[in-house]
């Protein structure tokens, strides 16, 4: 059996489905069979074409050896989840074309005789938008989007790898989009030419990855259910169709794909088709609330429509019932048969037909959520459950939360004399141990017996002192009084004054983490774009210690210009001092490591 290689939902002349990639075909299978009504060996695929970005529809197209026009799909998924589809199958599909142009392509299992395409239900295009309207109903607006003409990317020769998220260029400019502080920064670094781009990204690759998978994240499908609403057009109550609904609408209600494909173009024209359909008493069996039962006295009777008519679900047992078994944890009725002296009749809540009018819509809302669920976890239960009872009844209640987390290595103490130290520890522990006191450990736990004799007479007799309590709470409540004070407090320092200490403090803490970088290692090697050298460390240090330097005067220039400016030159020097202390500490470290390096 063909190993799947990617799998999408899509849509095949309006149809939908699920269109597949194996290792040796291409296929599309109609929603509801088994059987793929589409199939293409890859020995076929000549060309492929997608829709253009920002399109209406995500498409792909494939062109054959025999046939130029070839097969066109529609991601039906939501927009991003489409998107992220149709890349995965435009790679595979790139390759598999490209081999077949060298003449490499790999040999397939050998196919019968007769059409690589099986039989499928021509469906016309879309006529032009139509309304029909009617005083008592309101009636569908057909709209469709242009389809956009898909330019050719087979000659794309993208690789299928993935690329590393840390060197994704899209990605940083994502970043920096939406951190206006690291754009600014950006700018004033990289920019003006005093770092590179990778030095500026070393130490901040979390911030990457954190949005290549945050990309990644698939959008789950919504969980609405399928309910039009008409809409005002043109002074005119109308309902407006459009692709995706259409789409969700055969989706949610397999009869109305039926009586589609049944009676288009045939017997009805599409426009016809919905203007009818949402006059039809189907229409109103299908509506999400209880308020179509006022609607059915002004519903007309429809010939074609009311053969497709089913029974209210209403009984004690639903019509379709579940095919999947429910998992033992979680099922009610595992304990039916339990207790059977006492009575095991099922309390009310566990009735179903209290109130027969609202079962119909209750299974309608059932049905629909486990199609929600299916569709998120990727088929029916079935397919995904373990065939070893055992394992599934642990991994039931295997809860990641409660394992304990996996402790970090750390980073490892680069430090001198390392045997010294270790053996001074040890010659100092058996010296104490030699001439300490020896402790009787029968008679320290007699004396903590005695000391606990009578414990619960002097907790009764155990007053707590008001005082420290009370000076505690007022010590917190002046604490915060103090910050609400400052916040409230509006600084009077000049706006351009205000910017240029903050561009100074900002430049100067980048210039101090490049040069920490460039001495002690990254925290994990595996995120480091690209592992320096010890040279290249040396001299980026010594490049950040020649910026570094010029903290002082910048910040002396901020100083004369507070003066110019009226305001107390103290204040910047206070508000400026943290980041100058941070300097001076860089810079005596690395006149330290140069003396000793000179020794």
């Amino acid at each position: 059996m063909p190993s799947i290689v990617c799998s999408a939902q899509a849509s095949y002349k309006k149809l939908p489905g699920l269109l597949e990639l194996s290792n040796s075909h291409l296929q599309w299978t109609k929603a509801g069979e088994k059987a793929p009504s589409v199939k293409v060996p890859h020995s076929d695929a000549s060309s492929l074409s997608r829709s253009k970005v920002g399109a209406a529809q995500v498409r792909l197209k494939v062109g054959l050896v025999s046939d130029e026009a070839g097969h066109n799909f529609t991601f039906t998924s939501p927009q991003a989840v489409a998107l992220a589809e149709r890349e995965k199958f435009e790679a595979e599909l790139t390759n598999i074309i490209a081999r077949n142009r060298a003449g490499t392509a790999p040999p397939v299992p050998q196919k019968p005789p007769g059409p690589t395409v099986a039989a499928v239900t021509p469906i016309p295009s879309t006529p032009k938008p139509s309304h029909v309207g009617t005083p008592a109903r309101p009636t569908p607006q057909l709209s469709r989007a242009p389809t956009s003409r898909a330019p050719s990317v087979a000659s794309d020769a993208r690789g299928s790898g993935t690329p590393d998220p840390t060197n994704d260029f899209r990605l940083r400019k994502k970043v920096l989009l939406s951190t206006p502080e690291l754009a600014q920064l950006h700018r004033e670094m990289v920019m003006g030419g005093h770092i590179t781009e990778n030095e500026f990204w070393e130490g901040r690759e979390h911030l990457l990855l954190a949005q290549a998978a945050a990309e990644s994240q698939k959008r789950g499908k919504p969980g609405q259910l399928v309910d039009p609403r008409p809409q005002s057009v043109d002074g005119e109550v109308k309902i407006v169709i459009t692709p995706q609904l259409v789409h969700d609408i055969f989706e949610e209600f397999p009869i109305v794909a039926k009586a589609y494909n049944d009676n288009v173009p045939s017997k009805l024209s599409e426009a016809e088709f919905w203007s009818r359909y949402f006059q039809s008493k189907l229409f109103n069996a299908h509506r999400a609330s209880i308020r179509s039962s006022a609607a059915q006295h002004v519903v007309k009777d429809d010939p074609i429509f009311d053969k497709y008519l089913e029974k209210d679900d209403d009984d004690l047992e639903p019509r379709r019932l579940r095919e999947e078994r429910v998992d033992t944890f979680i099922d009610l009725g595992a304990t039916s048969v339990d207790h059977d002296e006492t009575g095991n009749e099922k309390d009310v809540t566990m009735q179903a037909g209290k109130q027969r009018a609202v079962l119909p819509l209750i299974r309608k809302f059932n049905e629909h959520s486990t199609r929600l669920l299916d569709t998120a976890l990727g088929g029916p239960a079935t397919k995904r459950r373990r065939t070893d009872a055992g394992d599934e009844r642990i991994s039931q209640i295997d809860l990641e939360d409660l394992h304990d987390n996996q402790a970090s290595a750390g980073i490892l103490l680069d430090m001198q004399d390392r045997q010294r130290y270790f053996d001074g520890r040890a010659t100092s522990t058996a010296d104490g141990a030699a001439s300490g006191p020896r402790v009787d450990f029968r008679e320290a736990l007699q004396q903590a017996k005695v000391s606990t004799v009578g414990w619960s007479a002097a907790l009764t007799q155990l007053k707590v002192d008001r005082k420290a309590g009370d000076g505690a709470l007022v010590n917190m409540t002046q604490n915060v009084a103090s910050r609400l004070d400052v916040k409230s407090r509006k600084h009077d320092i000049p706006e351009t004054l205000f910017r240029q200490m903050t561009t100074c403090q900002t430049a100067a803490n980048e210039f101090l983490r490049q040069f920490w970088l460039a001495i002690y290692p990254p925290p994990t090697e595996a995120q480091a774009l690209a592992p320096a050298t010890p040279a290249q460390k040396a001299a980026k240090a010594a490049k950040m210690v020649g910026y570094l330097g010029k903290t002082h005067e910048k910040v002396e220039a901020l100083v004369r210009v507070a003066h110019q400016e009226g305001v107390d030159p103290a204040r910047v020097k206070v508000a400026m001092k943290p980041v100058v202390d941070a300097v001076d500490k860089a810079l005596d470290f690395w006149r330290m490591k140069n003396a000793k390096g000179a020794r």
